[in-house]
C-alpha cells in the first residue's frame, strides 16, 4: 500500500502469538509509573505556583504583582527568575538524570533502577513538603527530576526490549 512515496512490504503470513502473563502486566505497570510521576509533579507544581499562600511565602515579589490591579498579563505577573528556576529545575534534572540512568539500567537492571527512581522521588517529595526556603524547594525539585529521569529511562528500556513471551 503506497503512502507518501513509500510502499509497505507485504506481510509474510507469519504471526507472533503472545500471551499476557503476570510479568508482562507488572512490567507495563512499572513502565507507566515514569509518566505517572512526571504528570503528577507537573500538575501539582502548576497548581501550587498559582496559590497565594505559596507565592506569599516563597515568591513575595510575584505575590505583590498578582495583587496589583493594573497588571492584566500573566506573563508580567509571573516573570521571576526564582519561580522560573523552581519550575525548570525538574526538567533539567530529569534530562541529566536520564543519561546516568541509562548506565545504571544497563549495569544494575530495570528493577533496581526503578527502585532508585522511586527513592529519588520520595526524598524529593519530602524536601518539597518540608521546604522552609527557596533553596529547599529547588533541591526537592532536582530530586524529583532525578526520579522522573530514572523512571523514564526504565520506561524506554522496557519499550525497546522485547519482554513478551509466548
Amino acid at each position: 500500500m503506497p503512502a507518501g512515496g513509500f510502499s509497505a512490504p507485504a506481510t509474510t503470513g507469519i504471526e507472533f502469538e503472545a500471551r499476557i502473563t503476570p510479568i508482562v502486566i507488572i512490567s507495563c505497570t512499572m513502565a507507566a509509573t515514569g509518566g505517572l510521576m512526571f504528570g503528577y509533579d507537573v500538575g501539582v507544581s502548576g497548581g501550587v505556583t498559582s496559590m497565594p499562600d505559596f507565592l506569599k511565602k516563597f515568591f513575595p515579589v510575584v505575590y505583590r504583582r498578582t495583587s496589583e490591579p493594573g497588571i492584566d498579563s500573566n506573563y508580567c505577573k509571573y516573570d521571576n527568575q526564582g519561580l522560573q528556576l523552581f519550575t525548570s529545575s525538574l526538567y533539567l534534572a530529569g534530562l541529566t538524570a536520564t543519561f546516568f540512568a541509562s548506565y545504571t539500567t544497563r549495569r544494575l537492571g530495570r528493577k533496581l533502577t526503578m527502585l532508585i527512581a522511586g527513592n529519588f522521588f520520595i526524598v524529593g517529595v519530602a524536601f518539597n513538603a518540608a521546604a522552609k526556603n527557596l533553596a529547599m524547594l529547588i533541591i526537592g525539585r532536582i530530586l524529583l527530576g532525578c526520579g522522573v529521569g530514572f523512571a523514564n529511562q526504565v520506561w524506554l528500556a522496557l519499550c525497546s526490549t522485547p519482554f513478551l513471551s509466548s
